[in-house]
C-alpha cells in the first residue's frame, strides 16, 4: 500500500495551520509526525484517516497500484488516539466480540486469545467503565495492533501506559512494523523511537 499526500493544507478559520505537506510512504513504513503542542499534529492524523478534510491538496491511496474509493478508505486503516472512545458499558470479551465484527483479525490470530495478548486475562468478565485508565489505552491500542488493517494510524499512544505498558507498546511496535505502514502523532521520542520517518509539522507553517 501507498499513502501520497500532495499539498494537503487545512485551515480554521483565517488561520493556517499548515500548508503544502507533501509526503509519501510505501509499505513497512513508519514515520513520527512531530512538533510542538497546537502545532497540528492531531488534525494532520485525523486527515490522514478521512476523518477531516483538508482545506486544500489531496491523499492518494493505492493498494497494488489501484487507487482506494474515498469511501473505501476506513476498511484500510486503524486508529488510536485520546480522543477516541471505546464502549465502556462492555465487558471487554463483549467488546472485542462487537469490535471483531466490523474488523478482521491479523492472520494467525484468534479473538479469545486477545486479553491475553493485551496483558488483560485477568479483566476479560469485567465493565471497561471499572477498567483503569491505563488498561483502558491497551483495549484502544490492541484493536489497533491485532487488526488486519495495512495502515495503523496513532496519537499519543503511550497516554497513560506505566512502564510496563511501554514494554508491552514496544514489544507489539516491534511484531508489526516490518507489515504495517504506522504513523505516530506526539512530542515524545519515547513512543515514536522506532519510526524511520519524521515528519516535522513547523516545517509546513
Amino acid at each position: 500500500m501507498t499513502i501520497s499526500l500532495e499539498n494537503v493544507s487545512k485551515r480554521f478559520n483565517r488561520e493556517w495551520i499548515f500548508r503544502n505537506v507533501n509526503f509519501k510512504v510505501d509499505e513497512n513504513t513508519s514515520t513520527a509526525i512531530i512538533g510542538p503542542n497546537g502545532s497540528g499534529k492531531s488534525t494532520l492524523l485525523q486527515i490522514i484517516a478521512g476523518n477531516l478534510l483538508a482545506t486544500d491538496g489531496k491523499i492518494n491511496y493505492q493498494s497494488n497500484g489501484v487507487v482506494i474509493p474515498d469511501d473505501e478508505i476506513y476498511k484500510h486503516i486503524s486508529m488510536t488516539a485520546p480522543y477516541l472512545d471505546i464502549i465502556e458499558d462492555f465487558t471487554l470479551e463483549e467488546f472485542l466480540s462487537f469490535h471483531f465484527k466490523f474488523k478482521n483479525l491479523n492472520s494467525g490470530t484468534f479473538l479469545e486469545d486477545l486479553p491475553k495478548k493485551m496483558q488483560l486475562e485477568h479483566a476479560v468478565k469485567k465493565e471497561i467503565k471499572n477498567f483503569s485508565t491505563g488498561m483502558r489505552q491497551r483495549v484502544k491500542l490492541g484493536i489497533s495492533f491485532f487488526c488486519d488493517s495495512p495502515v495503523i494510524l496513532l496519537d499519543e499512544p503511550a497516554t497513560n501506559l506505566d512502564k510496563n505498558g511501554y514494554d508491552w507498546y514496544h514489544q507489539q511496535i516491534d511484531q508489526i512494523q516490518k507489515e504495517k505502514i504506522i504513523f505516530v502523532s506526539s512530542n515524545s521520542i519515547e513512543e515514536y523511537s522506532f519510526c524511520n520517518n519524521q515528519l516535522n509539522i513547523l516545517d509546513y507553517k
